[in-house]
């Protein structure tokens, strides 16, 4: 799409604080107003509007697509993204451990296991882990904390959890960012200590490289969602 506006700001008054481009408030994809729960985050929006060119880049712009898709799509049914990091806890990242090379295991359980202790005190409930792939079904009771923990998040927040969930294959990351447990850096190096592993031992490829990078945009953008919106 071609640009088709002068200046993006984001409207003082409120919240909600819209997201005004020359003046005007602006639509979300369907057609419901792009507002704000926070003068931040509104301010945020506007300076990815503001810097884009003569075109509309959505690659550019992670936080607007993120706004989206709470307004659009969270906010009418949150069922759904809670059922969907649920899900993805079932068979949680942190809870698959390599058998060998026992370096490998190692790190792996260096880095896992104190953020599924966390987890643990946090929802009164444990994770199992398993040697290996084979799936593992997850305490039934578990998984209901993770839901109901979930129930509390309003949509802006559930939308910043459930991307950062797909991004890194763990709701128990995401769940543990989002609670302050730990930060971006740390959630992001214990997603990839596989990869990072492989990677030492054989070489990265350029175009996982370049997937990676673009991946990490978008997780980097759902953690800032978290400090604009303010109170985890």
């Amino acid at each position: 799409m071609r640009r088709f506006y002068k200046t993006a700001a984001a409207c003082q008054d409120g919240p909600p604080h819209p997201l005004l481009l020359d003046g005007k408030p602006v639509l979300t994809p369907q057609r419901r107003q792009l507002a704000l729960p926070t003068r931040r985050l509104a301010e945020a929006l506007a300076e990815e509007w503001q810097s884009q060119g003569s075109e509309l880049v959505p690659a550019n712009m992670p936080l607007t697509r993120l706004a989206h898709g709470a307004i659009d799509l969270v906010a009418p049914d949150p069922s759904r993204a809670i059922d969907e990091i649920t899900a993805y806890a079932g068979s949680d990242l942190l809870c698959y451990r390599a058998e060998s090379p026992v370096a490998l295991a190692a790190r792996q359980a260096k880095m896992f296991d104190p953020i599924l202790a966390w987890a643990a005190d946090h929802l009164g409930s444990v994770f199992e882990t398993v040697v290996g792939v084979m799936p593992r079904d997850q305490p039934v009771e578990t998984l209901s904390a993770v839901a109901s923990l979930l129930a509390g998040k309003d949509p802006f927040r559930l939308i910043a959890l459930h991307a950062i969930t797909t991004l890194t294959g763990s709701a128990i990351l995401a769940l543990a960012l989002a609670e302050g447990r730990i930060g971006a850096e740390e959630a992001w190096t214990a997603a990839h200590v596989e990869e990072d592993w492989q990677i030492a031992q054989w070489g990265e490829d350029a175009e996982a490289a370049q997937r990676r990078a673009a991946q990490k945009i978008e997780f980097l953008a759902a953690c800032r969602l978290f400090d604009l919106i303010g109170g985890r």
